[in-house]
């Protein structure tokens, strides 16, 4: 067995830009592209792809460049999702709701499994096609449908409570979206997405300009 390679954060975050790029560039048809050009494509360097790629194996023919297709099978199964994962979502307000209609999900594997609520108005409502179940089973469903993934929308008082539900139950990674940090053991990866701080940081952008 190979040494283990720590893959650099960024390199990750770098690979679903790939993935979706040569996606678009098979369904136009582009069978080879160099990293040269994929590079000016994305505004990346064609180092910068190279060493990325690098940390996964050999891929691509020197002097020939990328087979899209064969590239863009290998880079599916190392984000792994090529293997459906199952997530489940936290909180069906508004937030919650639109997440759960997003296309992508089913587009790279991802299988909404379950939508839950502590607000009685919505408990028993459907959802992207599915009920909200009432938060008090989360634990239980979460782990009999073998969820790994816990999408957090709920209010930031809540989002621990959640967390630590979710990962009682067996999740292997969490996104969370409450507007407050939360703690999970190390072999849980967790995503912070605070929406507010990136409008924030858009108005700063903006004022600066102006």
């Amino acid at each position: 067995m190979g040494k283990f390679v720590l893959i650099p954060r960024p390199t990750i975050e770098r690979l679903p830009i790939y993935l979706r790029s040569l996606t678009q560039l098979d369904e136009n048809g582009v069978e080879v592209i160099s990293s040269e050009e994929l590079g000016r494509i994305l505004g990346i360097t064609s180092v910068q792809i190279r060493k990325d790629l690098s940390y996964f194996g050999e891929f691509g023919r020197r002097g020939v460049g990328y087979d899209v297709s064969e590239l863009i099978q290998q880079i599916t199964e190392i984000l792994g999702v090529d293997c459906p994962n199952k997530l489940a979502i936290v909180g069906a307000g508004n937030l919650g709701q639109a997440l759960a209609r997003y296309e992508g999900f089913q587009e790279y594997g991802f299988i909404l499994a379950a939508i839950f609520d502590s607000d009685p108005a919505k408990i028993g409502t459907e959802v992207a096609g599915q009920q909200v179940l009432a938060a008090e089973y989360i634990p239980e469903v979460v782990r009999s449908l073998g969820v790994k993934i816990g999408v957090i929308t709920v209010p930031a008082a809540a989002a621990q409570e959640v967390a630590t539900q979710l990962v009682s139950a067996g999740v292997r990674a969490i996104w969370n979206f409450a507007p407050v940090r939360i703690e999970a053991p190390p072999e849980v990866e967790v995503r912070q997405e605070n929406l507010s701080v990136g409008l924030l940081a858009l108005s700063y952008y903006i004022a600066q300009s102006g």
